[in-house]
């Protein structure tokens, strides 16, 4: 093979190995951020186990074009993955810092070695720049008393506080002496859009489940035929009770259900209803909307006050 054929199949080999390092690089930043929110210890081993997979592929697929530079970076970062993959061990911001760190040499390396620019320069900046951290004991006392007044009377049923401490308290046993304000933060966020999604889709949908309901009490059943097709209605109130259970709102979550089965009983031949029965659960589907709002503003405040004590 002529020296330019053989530079010419070794460039194709760097642009093959181009594309599956970003692609690693890709699943070892998603995992290791999800990783940094503290999650279940199963869940928290499969994280770790994803990141330290993808670094030994990438060194490995370095070694075999001799690119040693990548190679050595990629796997002196391994120890780094070791030392967060028990999430029975004491496990400190160090730890995570120092393995954000390694790969942003992986970063280095590989623009160096292949021309192409891998974002080196923003890793390092995300990774070496001041992050602010709070005292778990400190954190865990906060929400425990958000928790404490949350309890009074006419509070709407919510689980986000719940969540929090119980991730207050998984870091506590394990060592984690801080906490990442942004991380939280960023979950804040998270449930918030799920929750203005949720206000939306109901929004949306209920003026076409209330407009069936209307039909129905105006002209109801006769011979046990519905006066309307109801399998739309029945699929909006299934897809409305799914969107209820992702962002656990309790109670829109127990309505959309009875209203899935109430709908799917009555599109059967030769059941019928009372029109006056039909005016009771549009009634009740008014109340549930109002019900959804006020939980979402009461969710709004909630993060609001949860906000305030990590500022504070």
């Amino acid at each position: 093979m002529s020296v330019e054929t053989e530079d010419g199949f070794q460039k194709e080999l760097v642009e093959l190995f181009v594309q599956e390092a970003q692609e690693w690089l890709q699943q070892i930043h998603v995992a290791l951020d999800e990783l940094q929110q503290a999650p279940a210890s199963d869940r928290h081993r499969t994280l770790a186990q994803t990141i330290k997979v993808g670094i030994s592929n990438l060194g490995g697929s370095a070694a075999t074009i001799n690119l040693s530079d990548v190679e050595r970076a990629s796997f002196s970062a391994l120890p780094f993955v070791d030392a967060v993959q028990d999430p029975s061990s004491k496990i400190s911001a160090d730890d995570f810092l120092a393995l954000c760190k390694h790969l942003g040499y992986i970063h280095v390396a590989l623009t160096r070695a292949t021309g192409v620019t891998f974002e080196a320069e923003s890793t390092q900046v995300s990774c070496e720049s001041p992050q602010k951290m709070i005292q778990t004991n400190q954190l865990l006392t906060l929400l425990r008393g958000l928790q404490e007044q949350s309890r009074m009377p006419n509070t709407l049923d919510r689980h986000l506080l719940q969540t929090l401490v119980a991730q207050a308290e998984g870091l506590m046993q394990r060592g984690m002496e801080q906490c990442n304000v942004d991380s939280i933060q960023e979950f804040l966020d998270r449930s918030g859009e799920g929750e203005q999604g949720f206000l939306r889709l109901v929004q949306q949908e209920v003026p076409h489940l209330t407009g069936v309901l209307h039909a129905l009490q105006s002209g109801h059943a006769v011979n046990g035929t519905p006066p309307v097709d109801l399998s739309k209605a029945v699929e909006r109130a299934a897809q409305m009770w799914s969107a209820a259970q992702q962002v656990n709102a309790s109670h829109a979550m127990t309505f959309f259900m009875g209203l899935h089965s109430f709908l799917t009983i009555i599109s059967q031949p030769r059941v019928v209803v009372s029109a006056k029965n039909y005016e009771s659960v549009q009634s009740r589907l008014t109340h549930s909307m109002k019900v959804i709002e006020e939980w979402v503003e009461s969710g709004r405040a909630e993060r609001v006050a949860i906000q305030g004590v990590l500022l504070s």
